[in-house]
């Protein structure tokens, strides 16, 4: 099997992935909030996250890598933020083209340890490799993201997607503080009507 290209810097992708063999990646449900904090720890550091949504034995999500210019300045805040510099150093340094997609490797290794540790499993817990595919116009971003909140109704976890509690459906209409950029999605929506009369 030949390796996909690595994740472009500055671009949208829809990434997903599910269990070895339809394996469930998910046994309780504290596994999902397992799954966020490492999320939180490995990818938000270098990508923007649009949507989500967390199921049984697989997950999709909506990302914009960032540019590296981004990841590398937000690496020189972290530095100097104990010197309490208002400015972040310019760098000259550049990232490695596979920059990203390890750290979506490393993500993913991670959580499959913590998985095989707590249920004496051994082995890939993930398929490999993660599914992706870069989003290109207004129109595929918006029917992305309801594809991905519609996703566990279209497998029968759930009557209703908008009770369905792993995903950030209900997140981006709260306007509670999250990684999801809510803001952002509302705006490219234009707004909460849109935003519901798309989905439904």
């Amino acid at each position: 099997m030949t390796s996909p290209p690595p994740l472009l810097y500055d671009t949208y992708y829809h990434i997903y992935n599910r269990g070895t063999n339809r394996e469930n990646i998910f046994v309780q449900e504290r596994n999902y909030e397992h799954f966020m904090r490492l999320y939180a720890k490995y990818i938000d550091p270098i990508a923007d996250t649009f949507a989500y949504c967390l199921l049984r034995n697989h997950f999709h999500l909506l990302v914009r890598i960032r540019s590296e210019e981004e990841i590398l300045c937000d690496k020189e805040t972290l530095k100097i933020s104990s010197n309490k510099l208002e400015k972040p150093l310019r760098s000259d340094k550049h990232l490695d083209p596979d920059h990203a997609s390890r750290k979506f490797s490393n993500f993913f290794n991670a959580y499959a340890k913590a998985i095989n540790s707590a249920y004496g499993r051994t082995g890939s817990l993930f398929q490999h490799p993660f599914g992706r595919v870069m989003v290109t116009s207004d129109r595929q971003f918006w029917n992305v993201i309801a594809y991905i909140h519609q996703n566990r109704q279209k497998h029968g976890f759930v009557k209703d997607f908008r009770d369905w509690e792993y995903s950030s459906y209900g997140l981006i209409l709260s306007g509670k503080p999250t990684f999801a950029q809510s803001a952002y999605v509302l705006e490219w929506f234009g707004g909460k009507e849109q935003y519901l009369a798309l989905h439904s």
